[in-house]
């Protein structure tokens, strides 16, 4: 299988219920890269990069969350790997600060 690059938006009640943590604990188990960060709107936005079954599974958790999570949706779309530099250099996973 092939690498992929996804930027993902995930809305519901994701945020004050350790959405991110468990996204960064989740990723590093996967041994993804990319990052999650809130976002002001109250949304969640991650970007996985991997082999694609793993990206696919990692989406397919995104969709539960974590137990006290509530995800109404998760939108995905292919993203260019500029989207990894945001990442904080040396970290294959980053949790980022809010936008």
């Amino acid at each position: 299988m092939s690498d992929v690059i996804v930027h993902v938006m995930i809305r519901g009640r994701v945020q004050g219920v350790g959405y991110r943590a468990w996204v960064e604990h989740q990723a590093a188990a996967s041994r993804l890269e990319g990052w999650v960060r809130n976002r002001r709107d109250g949304s969640v936005e991650a970007v996985f990069s991997g082999r694609s079954e793993i990206v696919a599974n990692m989406l397919t958790r995104c969709r539960r969350g974590p137990p006290s999570a509530r995800v109404d949706a998760v939108a995905e779309e292919p993203a260019s790997p500029d989207l990894l530099k945001l990442r904080e250099p040396g970290e294959p996973f980053s949790v980022l600060s809010t936008i």
